[in-house]
């Protein structure tokens, strides 16, 4: 495939980091470019901070972290766990990106993943690009029941250190013991995929539809 313009979506700081962040950062190594969309801070995650932009402002050292700067990123405000409400407003805010930005493949959450807004956000995400963009689905297998790995991306030992490296931004998940945040887990996510295709690390992906750009 040939593949120049990324659209990245995040239902909330932290899903795509977590779903398919050595991808991202192999991208970015390769030149490409890349359009992130977060959809939520989530604000309301956090009762016991002082600070409700907290989960913000670190998606944002990411970013730094990563060399992105505001032409790469856009970040919304929906309340956690509404999304459905504002599914609408959602799929005009794809309809615009598509329009403007028009990727060639788009990285989303899956179909089969049980959170509220990510369901509402791979939905919109489908019904966006299904005519236009190749679209993969990461995984974040705490969500899913099933998912289905057609499609892998190889990484090396460096887009995996960096992956573990701007994770260690969200502190807030951090303190909060989230288990997936672990190195242990994430690096053993990533060599049962590689062990799928004969790697050492593989990140993979529920395809929806690949166009042969």
């Amino acid at each position: 495939m040939k593949l120049n313009k990324i659209l990245v979506l995040s239902p909330h700081t932290d899903d795509a980091e977590l779903g398919c962040g050595g991808t991202i950062i192999k991208f970015l190594e390769e030149k490409k470019q890349i359009k992130w969309i977060v959809f939520s801070v989530a604000e309301d995650s956090l009762p016991n901070e002082d600070d409700k932009q907290k989960l913000k402002k670190e998606f944002l050292e990411v970013c730094k972290s990563l060399n992105l700067n505001e032409e790469n990123y856009s970040i919304y405000h929906f309340p956690v766990r509404n999304l459905d409400k504002y599914r609408q407003d959602i799929l005009e805010i794809l309809v615009k990106v598509k329009r403007e930005f028009n990727p060639d493949l788009v990285l989303g959450p899956s179909q089969n993943d049980y959170h509220q807004d990510h369901k509402v956000v791979s939905n919109e995400m489908i019904r966006a690009f299904k005519m236009q963009s190749s679209i993969l689905c990461y995984e974040l297998p705490w969500n899913h029941i099933k998912f289905t790995a057609t499609y892998f991306e190889i990484l090396q030992d460096r887009h995996v250190e960096l992956k573990l490296k701007i994770l260690k931004n969200y502190q807030t998940q951090v303190n909060l013991n989230r288990f997936y945040f672990s190195d242990d887990v994430i690096k053993g996510i990533l060599m049962t995929r590689g062990s799928q295709i004969n790697t050492k690390y593989a990140e993979a992906f529920d395809v929806i539809r690949i166009i042969n750009i």
